[in-house]
């Protein structure tokens, strides 16, 4: 399935050493899941997690949901074993953390070999080099890491993000430019709903696929706000209705609520239902 097509509204953090979690999160109405061996894992549970999440991702149940392994970085006393063990498991992606450049990409594929990387966007040398990864031959998606960015920045927490827009943007142009998925960073406080509504809103308006998620209680507002809305598919559907009668008529354009629509605005309308439908395959599933 196209990734502008398949679902990645909802990505939900999961530690890879409590098997309660692990379990839970089969039932859970998420698009992804991301099985964190690293942030979520005590350093004297690395190895233990290690072989739990093995063991989950064998017994499987996770349906559609995509499959991504968040390991520690490289250069961590963890790392490589992490990335052997990634190898073997019944993942769909690797998640690298920290990603400063392809060179990192590059270390971590003589490991993973054909495993799809994504990448944690979370450094300042990251955000310069966004392109470059976001164009590596092994990378199917970006992770904003919005706290570890925060962190490096200096910078203050504001409801607009205005401090986060410019990494966030240059993170989406790479992404876009190059054809990959781009998951929005995490709301920490997972018991405002107002407040995750609004930054789900930013991000999808941004042109984020998802967000990412920090605890399951954020899961039915993230994926109502990334979905298509019903007006919006009526919309499309309209669009593409009026476009093609203009076409049969001989003309280029149409108009739909007084406002023009040409070829792009049917590419987009096209893309919203086939969302819809994955959507719904999803759920079904």
């Amino acid at each position: 399935m196209d990734h502008r097509a398949r679902p990645y509204r909802s990505v939900l953090y999961i530690p890879g050493s409590k098997e309660r979690a692990l379990e839970k999160a089969r039932t859970l109405p998420v698009d992804a899941i991301i099985f964190d061996l690293e942030d979520a894992v005590a350093a004297d549970e690395k190895s233990n997690a290690r072989a739990t999440l093995a063991d989950a991702l064998t017994e499987d149940g996770y349906g559609a949901r995509m499959k991504i392994v968040r390991i520690n970085a490289l250069d961590t006393e963890w790392g490589a074993e992490d990335a052997q063990a990634v190898r073997k498991m019944n993942a769909d992606a690797v998640l690298l953390p920290k990603v400063d450049g392809p060179a990192d990409l590059d270390a971590l594929a003589a490991i993973t070999g054909d495993l799809p990387i994504w990448a944690m966007m979370e450094t300042p040398r990251g955000m310069l080099n966004a392109d470059a990864i976001a164009a590596h031959p092994k990378l199917a998606g970006l992770v904003m890491g919005t706290n570890d960015l925060a962190k490096e920045l200096q910078s203050r927490f504001r409801q607009d993000r205005l401090p986060m827009l410019t990494a966030l943007g240059l993170c989406l142009l790479a992404a876009k430019a190059n054809g990959v998925v781009i998951i929005d960073g995490v709301y920490n406080a997972f018991k405002d709903d107002e407040g995750l509504r609004a930054e789900c809103e930013q991000g999808r308006d941004m042109g984020f696929d998802g967000k990412t998620l920090i605890h399951p209680a954020q899961v039915e507002v993230t994926n109502a706000a990334f979905a298509p809305s019903p007006s919006e598919i009526e919309l499309a559907q309209r669009q593409i209705t009026a476009f093609e009668e203009a076409e049969a008529e001989g003309q280029g354009v149409a108009v739909v609520d007084g406002k023009i629509v040409e070829n792009l605005h049917v590419a987009t309308a096209r893309e919203i239902l086939a969302k819809a439908r994955a959507i719904e395959t999803l759920a079904a599933g």
